[in-house]
């Protein structure tokens, strides 16, 4: 960590890197006055793979480019200069990473709806990708378990189960599995695989005898202390803890990067999810935030207090965009094109794109193409989210001798979208969408918002390089992050119901700050754009008609302030849930409508396909 007896507001110059997948991004941070703020960007090849098996090679590339755009030398002999003046240096680098898969774990628990999920849920939280996960009663069976687990070849293995002062007999069997396999680690031959322990504290001594030989142990509290109660931190600070000391200290040239920094190198996902959580500390607020990336689709919801992260590996814009059709059917993908496109034609260009994945769109069609595939990505990313967004609630109904059988009453998510306040979104294709409209559309038709929700994007793509900043200078991050990374997307009203196509659904009513006043009534399949800039709000009063809710019960009247941003504020009475008409040539004309009303592509684009 950063030398405690540094004064924080000392430091001017900030130098903060992402060693990604494929790409390095470096960015550079300025004091300014009495503020932080972002100067320059530069990005480069990873450099993890053969012939070059060294990343830090890329992240030189990639500070290189910011040396050379504002004249500062960053890198001296040794990496990068951290004896910060005026005319060199920086006074603090930090850096997080994804490259050579990012952070993979095995999980396991005792029964998975309980304890193997709430291992799932601390290892996605902490910014692992989560390869399997092992239970008691998953299904299969002892020697299934254990290939399973053989061929893995995870970074670490987390295991939880029973609570504390329970039997011990069903986490010592899950740790018997473990011990039978002997997993190997991914990276290195010569070091034990990390193992940590998160389960009923009275099988600790157990744990130790039968594991502690074999794998690097570390022992936790309880992930489940009691059936009502989930404990997820000190798990994640271990895997923190682990994926410094074991994974990175094994990853091609990453020794010699941890000497760089002062800062613990952090997952990508980490850092990204650390923003999220400060987004809606600071806003005091229920969020759903997205990365969108070419391999993966991160979600992250805070929804009162409770954090949670998943991450759908077959669900991305590159790498990933034929697993996308796949999942989703080629038919649902189709349904978002305002013009006729044969199926064969739609699934030739998606696996373009995938043998191709850092191609970007080169006709409107293409551009039109990959938002129709990213609503379809986040849709599906949102469905698997739910799954592990639930309540805790676990109840022991009998025992036998051998076993004891829980059996929890599945419970829906408590995503509630009514109560989602906040919608974020990253990733390349959101962040670098021609028009911002493109993304908000892209957001809202993906996660079906309700109610008065604010959307926000990140505009040049650093939240995770602010994510792990935040973990040592949190005022730098968040100054950085309000003023030259987070645009305010705007505002949009969506009621919840259904109607026939033409009824009155809404009326709505602005107070503008220059002192007019807009009010306008809707009806029902209707999209309407208001103007209203960023940084300005307006009180609003918004009445519905029964059976549909804006947040208060099914046709009770709502005010409220809303915000302004570079697309405005957004009126959809197009319904929720959004169903799209059956009628091939009704739903075209209805897209159409609604990208025409949002300004969504050029108007020459959007007049000739409607021909």
């Amino acid at each position: 960590m950063v030398n405690a007896s540094r004064n924080l507001e000392e430091i001017k110059y900030i130098l903060a890197t992402d060693v990604g997948s494929t790409t390095t991004k470096a960015r550079f941070f300025k004091k300014t006055g009495s503020e932080y703020r972002y100067v320059i960007s530069g990005e480069a090849p990873t450099t993890v793979e053969a012939p070059y098996e060294d990343v830090t090679l890329g992240v030189r590339n990639a500070v290189r480019q910011i040396e050379e755009l504002t004249g500062r030398p960053l890198l001296d002999e040794n990496g990068i200069a951290t004896d910060g003046s005026e005319e060199r240096g920086v006074d603090l680098y930090c850096t997080t990473s994804s490259a050579g898969g990012g952070l993979q774990m095995m999980v396991a628990g005792v029964v998975k709806s309980m304890t193997a999920e709430s291992a799932e849920r601390a290892a996605l939280g902490a910014g692992a990708i989560v390869m399997d996960a092992i239970a008691v009663d998953d299904g299969r069976k002892d020697h299934e378990k254990v290939r399973a687990i053989r061929t893995l070849r995870p970074d670490m293995v987390l295991i939880g189960g029973g609570v504390d002062g329970g039997t011990i007999s069903h986490v010592m069997q899950i740790a018997e599995l473990v011990r039978s396999a002997e997993p190997k680690p991914r990276l290195g031959m010569g070091y034990k695989l990390p193992v940590i322990f998160a389960g009923n504290k009275n099988a600790r001594k157990q744990i130790n005898d039968s594991l502690g030989d074999v794998f690097s142990l570390t022992i936790v509290d309880n992930l489940r202390p009691t059936l009502e109660e989930e404990n997820t931190e000190q798990a994640r600070a271990a895997i923190h803890q682990l994926f410094m000391e074991h994974v990175m200290s094994h990853a091609p040239g990453y020794n010699k990067l941890a000497k760089w920094t002062e800062v613990s190198i952090m997952p990508t996902p980490a850092g990204e999810g650390t923003m999220m959580r400060i987004i809606a500390e600071s806003l005091k607020t229920n969020l759903l935030g997205v990365g969108l990336g070419g391999a993966t689709t991160n979600l992250y919801s805070i929804v009162d207090e409770k954090f949670v992260r998943t991450v759908s590996a077959n669900l991305g814009m590159s790498y990933s965009i034929c697993n996308v059709m796949k999942e989703a059917g080629i038919a649902n993908i189709i349904r978002w094109l305002p013009f006729d496109m044969p199926e064969e034609s739609v699934e030739n260009r998606l696996a373009n794109k995938m043998n191709r994945p850092t191609t970007i769109p080169q006709t409107l069609e293409e551009l039109a193409i990959e938002h129709a595939v990213a609503r379809e990505a986040l849709r599906l990313g949102l469905e698997h989210h739910k799954t592990l967004a639930r309540g805790l609630k676990g109840v022991m109904r009998e025992r036998t001798m051998e076993i004891e059988r829980f059996r929890k009453m599945e419970e829906a998510t408590y995503i509630d979208m009514m109560k989602i306040n906040v919608i974020v979104g990253t990733g390349g294709l959101l962040s670098h969408a021609p028009r911002r409209t493109q993304s908000f559309l892209i957001l809202c038709d993906a996660f079906q918002v309700e109610g008065v929700t604010r959307l926000f994007q990140d505009s040049v793509f650093m939240m995770p390089h602010l994510g792990v900043l935040s973990t040592v200078h949190k005022k730098a991050a968040w100054e950085i992050f309000e003023k030259d990374c987070l645009v305010r997307l705007g505002t949009i009203i969506s009621p919840k119901g259904q109607a026939q196509q033409g009824e009155e659904v809404l009326t709505v009513t602005l107070q503008i700050p220059d002192g007019s006043t807009y009010k306008e009534t809707l009806r029902f399949g209707e999209l309407k754009r208001i103007k209203l800039g960023e940084g300005k709000k307006s009180k609003a009063f918004i009445e519905v008609t029964k059976p549909f809710d804006i947040g208060l019960g099914p046709g009770n009247r709502l005010e409220t302030e809303i915000e302004g941003g570079v697309v405005g504020v957004v009126i959809d009475v197009r319904g929720r849930p959004l169903v799209l008409p059956e009628d091939n040539a009704v739903r075209k004309t209805k897209l159409l409508e609604w990208f025409k009303a949002l300004e969504l592509y050029p108007e020459s684009f959007l007049e000739k396909v409607s021909k």
